[in-house]
């Protein structure tokens, strides 16, 4: 199912435009980095790639959640008949 989720999440996903963010964060990372020495920017470096890799795994968890909420929503609406507006307006007494 993971698998079909990743598909799905690929497929229906659109990240937001958070250029700005993404250029500051980038920007701060330059000037911690120029501060290291080659040690400390591996390490940095490490940190960078597992929060990206956070990231990633967090947007598919919430896309997996939402589209299970949705799918549940679904089917409980289909359990209890699927709404008809025409129906409604059959069985709701006339406005006066």
């Amino acid at each position: 199912m993971n698998d079909y989720m990743r598909a799905l999440h690929q497929r229906f996903f659109r990240e937001p435009d958070v250029s700005e963010l993404e250029e500051d964060i980038e920007n701060t990372r330059q000037e911690v980095r120029d501060c290291l020495d080659k040690m400390q920017r591996r390490r940095l470096m490490h940190l960078v790639d597992s929060q990206n890799l956070l990231k990633e795994e967090i947007s598919l968890a919430s896309f997996t959640a939402g589209f299970k909420l949705a799918w549940g929503l679904s089917k409980e609406l289909e359990a209890d008949g699927l709404y008809s507006f025409a129906r409604r307006r059959q069985t709701r007494p006339a406005d006066k």
